[in-house]
């Protein structure tokens, strides 16, 4: 149930869980699809806070997503979390750049919009202005 396969000279390797005949060698097909959305809308976040000239101590993406109980299993709902840490964030410029990603620029949120709705949280974290 392995797949090795190479994306712009990467080795990657898939497979199926142990429950469906799979090694656990790799990642899901179907949770790759997860990953690919936080990876382009986190380069999207970050390329625009980086020109806004915000600083953050820490940025991270979360996904979950609700699945089909018939076949084929596909996603019924995805939702993402984004994650600022740091100092005086300004709250309407994180909240323009998520926007941004996923209404304009986020190819991979557009694919998956046409599948299941995206929703999303901004959750910020102010660290010590000391």
């Amino acid at each position: 149930m392995a797949y090795q396969m190479e994306l712009d000279g990467h080795k990657l390797v898939l497979d199926a869980s142990e429950e469906n005949g799979g090694t656990n060698l790799g990642p899901r097909p179907k949770k790759l699809l997860l990953a690919g959305l936080i990876g382009c809308t986190g380069m999207d976040v970050a390329s625009m806070l980086k020109k806004m000239q915000i600083k953050l101590d820490e940025f991270k993406l979360t996904a979950t997503a609700e699945t089909a109980d018939e076949h084929p299993k596909v996603y019924t709902e995805i939702h993402l979390n984004y994650y600022f840490k740091g100092k005086n964030l300004p709250k309407g410029k994180l909240e323009r750049a998520v926007s941004l990603s996923q209404e304009k620029y986020c190819g991979v949120s557009a694919m998956l919009q046409k599948a299941a709705p995206v929703s999303y949280d901004i959750i910020i974290e102010e660290t010590d202005s000391r």
